[in-house]
């Protein structure tokens, strides 16, 4: 199948429409983003990949790192993760307290922010050094060096993260963190500061698309079956109160930003990254959404 001409010729038809959506501004820094940015790169498993637009610019991929997040950490504790939090979709928004007052500081789910500082709590006791290894586990997984944090982005998340510092502690209160909160909270907010383009984004994620291995190195990243499991914790998880109508439009196992990313995967078929940084009201790339819908549409490839 020619994926390029399919995404060159559904970008033409993306871009000539109107974006309603806006950026996020409540971290100043990804405020600054040009909002008319727009790249998409798609990479089959078995060929060479292809991209329109700025698909080689880096961006913040903000909480698409909650995915590689839960792949380093399920690969070193494998089904004992668990204890520590749930893979039941939550049903609210990705920084509700609510729902984690109510079950007593477990986490519905990993893809939600409370998910993700458990598992940074996870990593900091697993890791000898968590920020320096954690990044070469993503540059492992793009075959790209050169992939990094961006410390004005962590450092205006640090200033404004006031929802999620009262996140850490909550669950603090509860016992399910280890760690000392700012430890959790300057690890998480560097995770989520990682910088990718999204032909980095979709090689990144092509070890979910191919059974847990890393199509260009052949190395093993997770087994078949945790690898299933992290699919389908995206599937119904990914994208917070949005997660169904992303399953039933697109139809792929696939995860959101704020940053304006979205990556999806077809397991034993392809992955794709989309950017464009003007979110809908519930937070995911109004753009990105569209073009995943049509794409999966041309291509008759959603999973359903």
């Amino acid at each position: 199948m020619n994926y390029c001409d399919i995404i060159e010729r559904i970008s033409y038809d993306i871009l000539e429409k109107n974006d309603p959506g806006n950026v996020a501004s409540y971290i100043p820094e990804l405020a600054k983003i040009n909002p008319d940015k727009y790249g998409v790169f798609i990479k089959p498993i078995d060929q060479e990949g292809c991209g329109v637009g700025s698909c080689h610019e880096k961006f913040s991929i903000q909480s698409i790192s909650k995915v590689l997040l839960l792949a380093k950490s399920y690969g070193i504790h494998g089904e004992l993760l668990w204890k520590r939090m749930g893979y039941e979709p939550s049903g609210d928004s990705f920084n509700s307290l609510v729902q984690l007052e109510y079950e007593k500081g477990i986490p519905r789910n990993p893809l939600i922010n409370a998910g993700a500082l458990v598992l940074c709590d996870i990593l900091i006791d697993s890791l000898p050094k968590p920020k320096d290894d954690f990044l070469g586990f993503v540059r492992k997984l793009a075959v790209d060096d050169t992939i990094s944090y961006n410390e004005k982005i962590a450092e205006s998340e640090a200033k404004n993260g006031y929802t999620n510092s009262a996140i850490a502690y909550l669950i603090k209160s509860f016992g399910n963190l280890k760690n000392p909160v700012e430890e959790v909270l300057d690890f998480y907010f560097h995770v989520c500061a990682i910088e990718m383009s999204v032909e980095t984004l979709a090689t990144s994620f092509l070890f979910l698309a191919n059974g847990g291995i890393v199509p260009k190195t052949k190395e093993r990243i997770l087994s078949l079956s945790k690898t299933k499991r992290i699919n389908a914790i995206m599937q119904t998880c990914g994208f917070y109160d949005e997660a169904g109508e992303f399953a039933f439009k697109v139809g792929l196992p696939g995860k959101s930003g704020v940053g304006g990313g979205i990556v999806a995967v077809h397991p034993g078929i392809y992955s794709v990254a989309v950017w464009s940084p003007k979110l809908n009201k519930k937070g995911n790339s109004y753009k990105g959404m569209k073009l995943l819908e049509q794409l999966t549409s041309a291509t008759d490839s959603s999973i359903f």
